[in-house]
C-alpha cells in the first residue's frame, strides 16, 4: 500500500502515481481499477512516449463507494442549505487536475459514469457492455476497445475537445495505433 493512501484506498480512489513530465504542455487524469489498471499504466506510457502527454494515473478501489459519497454529500447538501456544503471525495482529489478525465474498466461504462456528475471535467468512459465472449482478455479488451490504445485514442480525443491538439493528430493516432475505425460497435452486436 502507498504511504499515506490509506484513507483515500477505503474512499474509493487514490492518486497511484503522478506523472514525472513537469514540463509537459498537455496533461490527463487516468482512472483504472483492478486488472485494467495494467492498460491504463501502458496507455500512460504511450502517452508519455509518443504523444508528449503526461498522465497521472488514479486507482480506483470502489466506484460504488465513491458514488455512495458523492451522493451522501448531494443529499447533506439539500438538507442543509444554510450550512457549508460538503465536497464529494472525487471532486475534492480532481478540483486541482488539468486535462482529460478517462476511466476504464472491465466493467460496464455505467459504474464510472455513476460518478462523473462529480468530476470537475467530462469523463469518458471505458467499459466492458456485453457478455458471452471466450476470447483471450487481450481480445476482449480490444474487441470492448478499453485496452491501452483505446485509453490513448479516448485521451487525445479528450485534448482533442478541450481545444489543446488538432482532430488531424486523432486521426493519425487512430492510424499508428492500429485501430480499425470501421470496425463494428461493440455495444451494438
Amino acid at each position: 500500500m502507498p504511504e499515506g493512501a490509506r484513507e483515500a484506498i477505503l474512499r474509493g480512489s487514490y492518486r497511484f502515481r503522478a506523472s514525472q513530465q513537469k514540463d509537459a504542455k498537455l496533461r490527463a487524469q487516468l482512472f483504472g481499477s483492478g486488472a485494467i489498471m495494467q492498460e491504463a499504466i501502458k496507455a500512460a506510457g504511450i502517452l508519455q512516449e509518443k504523444y508528449n502527454v503526461a498522465a497521472d494515473l488514479w486507482s480506483v478501489t470502489s466506484y460504488k463507494q465513491l458514488y455512495r459519497d458523492g451522493n451522501a454529500c448531494e443529499r447533506w447538501n439539500m438538507l442543509h442549505p444554510t450550512e457549508p456544503q460538503r465536497t464529494p471525495f472525487v471532486a475534492a482529489q480532481l478540483k486541482d487536475t488539468e486535462g482529460p478525465l478517462v476511466a476504464a474498466t472491465d466493467y460496464v461504462k455505467a459504474l464510472p459514469e455513476s460518478i462523473s456528475q462529480w468530476m470537475p471535467r467530462p469523463l469518458i468512459a471505458l467499459g466492458t457492455d456485453g457478455f458471452g465472449r471466450s476470447e483471450s482478455r487481450a481480445m476482449l479488451r480490444d474487441f470492448f476497445e478499453v485496452d491501452a490504445k483505446h485509453i490513448v485514442l479516448a485521451t487525445l480525443t479528450g485534448l482533442m475537445r478541450e481545444g489543446r491538439i488538432e482532430a488531424a493528430a486523432v486521426n493519425q493516432a487512430v492510424a499508428d495505433l492500429g485501430i480499425n475505425p470501421e470496425k463494428p460497435d461493440p455495444f451494438a452486436v
